[in-house]
């Protein structure tokens, strides 16, 4: 028998096509990400065989996090790391999941990956939309009905307020304040903090609040659910973070945004419009609710972006003459 067809019916092999398989049909990964899973697999069942290792049942968390050294020593031609931390981080995930599927199907006593740290990944700089692109997406809902109030509503206030997805669903109607043109929102750890919103937001809750929600609570299956809650899903009951996120990727796509648009990045966009237009960082800081200062710093650098291209065509000097 020769040594390739013993390498195709070893035990890893079998239990890494069952992991394909359970990854295809259980988790109905996309094919874009099964094929990373596999290619990441492929690299580290290559890493166990070539010491010795062909059963998953052998490996232990030493071996996992000796692995993970290799991917973070190994360099190319021309001496570069071969793996960026995020590609570390997502072959460990991959890892994972391939050990705790043995574990699930009782092939292995323990996860021997639970416990390894990833890689420090370096945060990504947020790519905001510009604000022709934000006014595109808010003017996208059109009409008067009571689902075309709600939506408009739910955009204006992500923008505005730079609000996490969670922290908007969340809202009870007590945590308005149309008068003052606050909100009172609950972060991260349950941290209460106030943020402003402008005129056109304010317009837009006010005439959900008026016109649209009634309408929903009362045509409602399930109005009995909907409490306080001020963003209402066709049943009556309160908006989940993934209705929302459906209203968001649906007005995106009108206006072709969809690849670049998530709740998220409204509150990107958010943040980014204020320090361009000289807001503070403090000031934004407090607005989004971030506990440390350097997690704002992160939008400055959007900002310093925006200051370079600006600069670049204004200066009567910036560019050589030619």
């Amino acid at each position: 028998m020769s040594s390739t067809a013993t390498v195709e019916r070893d035990r890893l092999t079998e239990l890494l096509d069952e992991h394909a398989t359970w990854l295809a049909v259980e988790r109905g990964l996309s094919i874009n990400t099964l094929a990373a899973y596999r290619r990441d697999l492929r690299t580290y069942a290559a890493y166990l065989r070539e010491r010795g290792c062909n059963d998953p049942a052998d490996v232990d968390e030493r071996t996992v996090d000796q692995y993970v050294g290799w991917l973070r020593a190994a360099v190319d031609d021309g001496g570069q790391p071969r793996w960026a931390p995020a590609s570390i981080a997502r072959a460990l995930v991959a890892v994972r999941s391939f050990h705790r599927f043995c574990v699930d199907e009782e092939l292995a006593s323990g996860d021997p990956a639970e416990d390894v740290r990833a890689p420090k990944v370096p945060a990504g700089i947020p790519k905001a939309l510009t604000e022709d692109e934000v006014a595109a997406v808010l003017e996208s809902v059109v009409g008067d009905s009571p689902l075309a109030l709600r939506d408009r509503a739910i955009l204006e206030t992500l923008y505005a307020g730079g609000v996490r997805i969670s922290e908007l669903v969340g809202l009870d109607r007590a945590d308005v304040d149309l008068e003052q043109s606050v909100l009172r929102v609950f972060g991260k750890g349950a941290k209460e903090r106030v943020v402003p919103i402008g005129r056109t937001a304010r317009g837009a809750l006010d005439a959900y609040l008026s016109n649209g929600r009634p309408l929903l609570v009362r045509t409602g299956q399930s109005a009995k659910d909907a409490g306080d809650a001020v963003f209402l899903n066709v049943r009556g009951g309160r908006l989940t973070r993934q209705g929302c996120w459906g209203i968001v990727r649906a007005a995106a796509t009108r206006v072709g945004l969809e690849a670049r648009m998530s709740p998220h990045v409204l509150r990107h966009s958010c943040a980014t419009h204020l320090l361009d237009h000289g807001a503070d960082l403090r000031v934004v800081q407090e607005l989004l609710g971030h506990a440390s200062l350097s997690t704002t710093q992160v939008y400055t650098l959007v900002s310093a972006d925006r200051l370079r291209s600006v600069y670049d065509s204004s200066h009567p000097r910036a560019r050589a003459r030619s």
